[in-house]
This record gives C-alpha cells, sequence and structure tokens, in this order.
C-alpha cells in the first residue's frame, strides 16, 4: 500500500486506534492487528519499518495474559512498547513489574535522564497521559532509563544495543503535549518511514490494484447517498467504468426529499444507477415492531431481498461492492474472543452468503476522515463529501418504538428544519453528526388557548472524528430556541424540544 509501514498489534487497549490516527496523520501508512498475529507475521519484509505494541485492560502479572514471542521482532525491526506493551519487554527480559504503589492516572510530568532519538527535541520536563494499574519497578542492567517521573522510576526505557524502547504513558492522547512529536521521532527518525501514504498515493494504487483483480467481470452495490458508499463506488467507477451496477433503494426511512438529492448528486458523477422505491415493503415488514435490535434485523433482511431481487435481474454479477472502512474492519476482529454486540453493523448482514458473490472492499484499510480526503482529490463535491454519517437503518433507529409511515413524516419534518438551520447558521461543518429523534413519550403542551398532548423531539449533535468516541457540541442557545421554535410551531405531532448532552462512552450516538 505504501512503500513504509508500521505495524500495531493491539492487546485491548482503548487507545489503539489512536495510535493509528497519529500515525496516518503523518502520511504513513499503518495497520492494527490482534498481538496473537504476532506469531504468524513475516516480519522480513522490507516495507515493514516498525512495530508497536499497544497498551491493554489486562496486567502482565496475572494468568493468562497476553504474552507473545517478541523475538522475532526484538533487534531486528523497531519496536514501541507502549504502556502495558513496555511492561511486556520488561517483564520479558527479566525486569520487575509491580502494581503501582500511587494512583497513575491523568496528567503528569516525566524528567528525562539521558539523551535518545525517541525523546529528541522533547522538553524537560514534559506533560504526559498516565493510564496503568502496575508499574516497572526495576529493568534489567541491559536496560537504559530514558525517563522518569516522581512517582515512577521507569516512564521509558531503551534496550542496549538494540532499537526497542518501552515508554509508560500514552503519547497517541492529547493530554501528553508533546505525543505526536514522540511518536514522529519513533516513525520518521527510529524507524526511516517515508511520508508517501497520501490520498493520490492511495487513489492511483488503489485503481490499479481494482482493474487487476476485477478484470472484466460485474460489481453489484448498494448505494446510500453516504460518504463510504459514494466514495468507494467513484473508486470502482475510475477502475471499470460501467461494469459496476448501482442499486438505491428507498426505504421510507430517508430524511426528507433525501432519495430525490442522492439521484441527482449521482448523476452528476456519471455512475450507472438504478433507483428502487421499497417504502412500502419496509413499513409492511416495521408494522408493530418495537425492539431496537429487531428492528435493525428486519430492515437489513428486507434490504437483502430487495437488492437480491434487483440484483439478480443483472447479467453475469460476480462480485458485491461495499462501503467498508477501517473502523468497520477492526471493530469485527476481537483482541481476545468475541466481543459484545452493542448493535449489528449495516455493513454486515448476510448479504455476500444469500448471493454467494465476493465482496470488494475499496476503502477497508482509511478511516472517515482520510476517505473524505481521497473523495476531495476524486472531485467529487462537498455536499456529498461533508454530508453527515446517517445509519444505515435510517429513521428505523431514529424513531423510538414502532415504526409508521406518519411518524416518519413527522420526523422527516422536524429533521429538516434542524439541518437548514444547522447550514444557514454555518454549524453544519462544524458538527461530525446530527440528528433529531421522536421518542415515544408524550407531554403535556398548550398552543393557543388549547391542551395538546403530542411528542417529546430530541436533537442530537456529537464532535467525534471516526464514530468511536464522541462528544455532545454545545450549540448556542440562541440556535437552539430558533430550532425548537420553529419545529414546534411547524411540525403537527411535536409540542416538545429537548437537548441530548450526552457523551459516547458511556452513551452510543444513536438513541437504539
Amino acid at each position: 500500500m505504501a512503500s513504509s509501514s508500521i505495524l500495531i498489534f493491539d492487546f485491548g487497549s482503548q487507545y489503539t486506534q489512536l495510535i493509528a490516527r497519529r500515525v496516518r496523520e503523518m502520511q504513513v501508512y499503518c495497520e492494527i492487528l490482534p498481538w496473537n498475529k504476532i506469531s504468524t507475521t513475516d516480519f522480513s519484509d522490507f516495507n515493514i519499518k516498525g512495530v508497536i505494541l499497544s497498551g491493554s485492560p489486562f496486567s502482565v502479572r496475572q494468568e493468562g495474559a497476553p504474552k507473545p514471542d517478541l523475538l522475532a521482532i526484538k533487534g531486528i525491526k523497531p519496536l514501541l512498547g507502549i504502556c502495558y506493551g513496555a511492561q511486556l519487554l520488561a517483564q520479558t527480559e527479566g525486569g520487575h513489574v509491580a502494581p503501582s504503589n500511587l494512583r497513575e492516572y491523568g496528567r503528569a510530568q516525566i524528567k528525562t535522564e539521558a539523551p535518545s532519538a525517541l525523546f529528541k527535541g522533547i522538553s524537560n520536563p514534559s506533560e504526559v497521559w498516565m493510564s496503568h494499574a502496575d508499574t516497572i519497578a526495576a529493568i534489567p542492567n541491559t536496560f537504559e532509563l530514558l525517563a522518569s517521573s516522581d512517582s515512577i522510576p521507569v516512564a521509558a526505557f531503551k534496550i542496549n544495543n538494540e532499537d526497542t524502547y518501552g515508554i509508560q504513558f500514552h503519547p497517541e492522547v492529547t493530554h501528553s503535549k508533546e505525543g505526536s512529536l514522540l511518536l514522529e521521532n519513533f516513525v520518521f527518525n527510529i524507524c526511516g518511514c517515508t511520508p508517501d501514504f497520501t490520498p493520490e498515493h492511495f487513489i492511483n494504487e488503489t485503481i490499479a490494484d481494482l482493474k487487476s483483480k476485477l478484470n472484466s467481470d460485474n460489481v453489484v452495490m448498494a448505494l446510500s447517498g453516504g460518504v463510504d458508499s459514494t466514495v468507494a463506488a467513484v473508486l470502482l467507477h475510475h477502475a471499470i467504468g460501467k461494469q459496476l451496477h448501482c442499486i438505491v433503494v428507498d426505504n421510507g426511512l430517508m430524511r426528507k426529499n433525501e432519495m430525490e438529492e442522492v439521484i441527482e448528486n449521482y448523476k452528476h458523477l456519471g455512475l450507472n444507477i438504478k433507483a428502487i422505491d421499497a417504502k412500502q415493503k419496509f413499513y409492511d415488514a416495521l408494522k408493530g415492531v418495537t425492539d431496537p435490535e429487531q428492528k435493525r434485523k428486519i430492515i437489513g433482511r428486507t434490504f437483502i431481498e430487495i437488492f437480491d431481487e434487483e440484483a439478480k435481474k443483472l447479467v453475469d454479477i460476480k462480485w458485491l461492492g461495499q462501503g467498508t472502512i477501517y473502523p468497520d474492519v477492526i471493530e469485527s476482529v476481537s483482541v481476545n474472543g468475541p466481543s459484545a454486540t452493542i448493535k449489528s453493523h449495516h455493513n454486515v448482514g448476510g448479504l455476500p452468503e444469500k448471493m454467494n458473490m465476493k465482496i470488494v472492499e475499496p476503502l477497508r484499510l482509511l478511516f472517515k476522515d482520510e476517505v473524505r480526503k481521497v473523495g476531495k482529490a476524486m472531485g467529487i463535491n462537498n455536499g456529498l463529501l461533508k454530508r453527515h454519517p446517517f445509519p444505515g437503518p435510517g429513521f428505523g433507529v431514529r424513531i423510538l418504538g414502532d415504526i409508521t409511515e406518519a411518524k416518519v413524516k413527522i420526523l422527516q419534518e422536524a429533521d429538516a428544519i434542524y439541518m437548514e438551520n444547522l447550514l444557514e447558521s454555518g454549524w453544519y461543518d462544524k458538527i461530525w453528526q446530527a440528528g433529531a429523534i421522536l421518542t415515544p413519550i408524550k407531554s403535556v403542551g398548550v398552543m393557543g388557548d388549547e391542551r395538546t398532548y403530542e411528542n417529546v423531539l430530541a436533537l442530537r449533535a456529537v464532535h467525534s472524528s471516526d464514530g468511536m468516541t464522541a462528544d455532545w457540541v454545545h450549540l448556542p442557545y440562541e440556535l437552539l430556541a430558533k430550532i425548537s421554535s420553529e419545529i414546534i410551531n411547524k411540525v403537527k405531532g411535536v409540542n416538545r424540544v429537548v437537548y441530548d448532552i450526552s457523551s459516547k462512552p458511556p452513551a452510543t450516538i444513536e438513541w437504539e
């Protein structure tokens, strides 16, 4: 994918994706792999310039903690252990890891004890972010102490005669003020990486790979109007032209006038499109269903049935195109056995198995912000690229309780007012994702001289970089007041508007 790459082995840390994002921001390609892949990875690959070991919820002292053999890496490729990774290196080489006597969570000042390539240009002292229950109490005499803090004797070390480093803090989080510089020192000065993972490089290489992989085969793909599927489709279109067959299904759960806008946008991109009006089929299938997971499954199953029916009308289709992106891939790989199901993912649901096709996923190595950069480099207009993420099941998971056409219309009108105000005020482009949620809660209200008993509508707006974590947006009170007033005055069925001020975690972005 690029001339330089960094491999990040994940031991289950909540921060592993952040490490990858920091490396990608340097325009250096990296991949996250579960720790148990260390034994099967070919480290002789010239393009692998270095390896990072992540933190972990495990303790290296506990039975059953992941302890892979690192002999294939140590002394052969530059290696950086972060938190658990550092403790693993220390314990493996004969150091002593013990429970922390002091609370080591939060900001700390570290002092450099010896000059090194890893700490080049970094202040002494420097503020970092700690997050560990164990501490490296002693290092072997084959290690050089690089940094310490008031609470821990070993904040960083280097193994003599090796480009092997360990740090007991998290440089990937923004709280570590010079963390990015430390990672740059490792990636460029120690590993010798070249910053060539650019949108242009990705586009050229991906199109060449798609041409080779697909040859003269036909591909069918469902388009939603979202960023991921759009950029994936344009990449495929550049590679195979009219051999790409795109299907857009109107499930009746889209935003107001969205189907018409999506089709119009796609026409300008030259894509081969077929639009299907399937609103009634979805409404019938969802009648009376209130459980969120059941709704997702019904929407997914109905979509598969309709998409499969339409795809069978096409001749000699061998591939199914999908807009899967890197967080989807990472979330589907469990570090230590099956993960808990938070929700069904819209890119997972039986399409490939049912249709007996091979999958092609042009974006499976990119984060969301990288997808947008690739789209921009291909000339896709900002109206498509800057669209907020929208859930696969659409309003099916933004209408709490059962779904009816009447409820969809209420939410479409309210959501449209919300979006229009965000666009007009300039807030839309500052927000990662926003939407309205129609709750099953009814409240008493007064309109004119009449008492009303209508629905409570919730507004949600969050900041995020990739949807993995999110914080609620502090919209101006004046703007919220204007939106609330317009919705209550113009949308029959809503008499109260509330604003969601929950972050992810512990809440999710969507309510269902």
